[in-house]
C-alpha cells in the first residue's frame, strides 16, 4: 500500500509528483511514530507495546471496545504533547511529510480543548497552534489552514464554545469547523446551532458521518448540519438515492481507505467503495486521518486507488482536483494547483 508506482502502464506518472490537497488529518493522528517515541521518553510516559513496538496497532472499531481501545491510544499519544515546542514540532512534520507526499494545501484537524489544560487554557491552546500553521506554512511553502473540531462524546455547549471561538479566529487561519468521535453515540442534530454559528460565522462545516454507522449518518450531516464536506462518509455507497443527492450537491467526502480498513468497517483495501463513490460521482478528497495509528500518510491513499482499484492516473488526476475544489484554498491558490494537476498528467 506505502508503493507510490503501480504496476504496468500506470507507472509513468510517479504519485508522489502530483499535486493535492489533504483534508482529512487529524492533528495528534499526524504525529511521526518516532517523534511520539521521543516525547514519551522526554515526558517519562510509558506506552503500550500497540504504540512503542514499530508497527501500527492492530484495530478495530466497530463495536465499542474496539473504538474505545482505538480512543484510548489516542488519547495517551496526545498525553505527550505538552508544551508550545512540543505542537511546533508536530505542526512541522506533519507539513514535511505532506509535501513529501506532493500536497500542496493541508487542513488539519484539531480540537484545542484536548491541549488546553497543559497551553494555559483554550485561547492560548489555539494560538499557539494557529501560529505554528503560520510559520511552518510560511517556512515549507504549503498552504496550511486549520478545521476546529468539537467532540460529539461531549455536550453540545461545548461545541458551542468551540464553534465561536472558531469563529473569532476566521481570519486568523481557521476556515472550518468539524465534529468528530464515535458517530454512533447521539444525535448531529444536538450539534445543529453550533454548526449554525460556525456557518454563519462563515466556516466551512465538515462534520464526520458514514464511517462507523450507516447511510443516516450521513443525511443527518446534510439535514442537521448543513455540511458541505462529510469526514469519510463511505457508507454513503449503501444508498443510492444518497449518492445521487451528493452529487447533485457537490458535498465532498473525505475518504480516508486505509483508515477505514484499519478500523474493521471494511475487510480489506479492495472493499471501499471508492468505483462506487467515483462512479456515482460525488466528489472525494482522500485521506490519511490518522498516519500514526493507521501506518500510512496521504500518497499511499492514492496508491490504493490505484493498485486495489484500478484508477488510471486521469481518474487520480480528477481525484487530487476534486481534493482541490473541495477545500478553502483562496482561489488563485486553487487555480494554480488545478494548473499543475493538468501538468502532472500532461507530463
Amino acid at each position: 500500500m506505502e508503493s507510490v508506482r503501480a504496476r504496468g502502464e500506470a507507472a509513468d506518472r510517479d504519485l508522489r509528483q502530483l499535486p493535492k490537497a489533504h483534508l482529512h488529518l487529524h492533528f495528534t493522528g499526524s504525529m511521526r511514530p518516532s517523534t511520539l517515541l521521543e516525547l514519551a521518553d522526554k515526558y517519562g510516559v510509558h506506552l503500550p507495546e500497540a504504540l512503542s513496538g514499530g508497527e501500527p496497532p492492530k484495530l478495530r472499531a466497530t463495536d465499542e471496545r474496539g473504538w474505545f481501545r482505538f480512543q484510548r491510544l489516542y488519547d495517551m499519544a496526545r498525553s505527550c504533547l505538552r508544551e508550545a515546542d512540543d505542537i511546533r514540532r508536530l505542526v512541522r512534520e506533519a507539513a514535511e511529510e505532506d509535501v513529501r507526499d506532493g500536497a500542496r494545501w493541508l487542513e488539519i484537524q484539531v480540537d484545542p480543548t484536548s491541549y488546553a489544560p497543559r497551553l494555559g487554557g483554550l485561547i492560548p491552546a489555539l494560538e499557539i497552534i494557529l501560529d505554528a500553521v503560520e510559520t511552518t506554512s510560511r517556512d515549507t511553502g504549503l498552504g496550511m489552514r486549520v478545521l476546529v473540531a468539537a467532540n460529539r462524546m461531549k455536550h453540545p455547549l461545548e461545541a458551542r464554545t468551540l464553534a465561536r471561538l472558531a469563529v473569532r479566529y476566521a481570519d486568523h487561519g481557521v476556515v472550518g469547523f468539524g465534529l468528530s468521535n464515535d458517530e454512533r453515540r447521539g444525535f448531529a442534530r444536538d450539534f445543529d446551532r453550533a454548526f449554525a454559528i460556525a456557518r454563519d460565522g462563515g466556516l466551512l462545516a465538515a462534520p464526520h458521518g458514514g464511517e462507523l454507522s450507516g447511510p443516516a449518518s450521513v443525511r443527518d450531516c446534510l439535514d442537521d448540519l448543513g455540511a458541505a464536506r462529510v469526514g469519510h462518509g463511505v457508507r454513503a455507497a449503501e444508498d443510492p438515492r444518497l449518492l445521487a443527492r451528493l452529487a447533485d450537491r457537490g458535498v465532498t467526502c473525505e475518504v480516508c481507505p486505509s483508515s477505514n480498513v484499519a478500523l474493521g468497517v471494511y475487510e480489506k483495501p479492495e472493499d471501499v467503495p471508492l468505483r462506487t463513490l467515483y462512479d456515482a460521482g460525488v466528489p472525494m478528497a482522500l485521506g490519511a486521518d490518522d498516519p500514526l495509528l493507521f501506518g500510512s500518510r496521504l500518497v499511499a491513499q492514492y496508491a490504493l486507488a490505484r493498485e486495489r482499484h484500478g484508477f488510471t492516473d486521469a481518474e487520480l488526476a480528477e481525484l487530487a482536483r476534486q481534493s482541490v475544489r473541495a477545500s478553502a484554498a483562496p482561489e488563485e491558490v486553487r487555480r494554480r494547483l488545478l494548473d499543475d494537476i493538468d501538468g502532472w498528467l500532461a507530463g
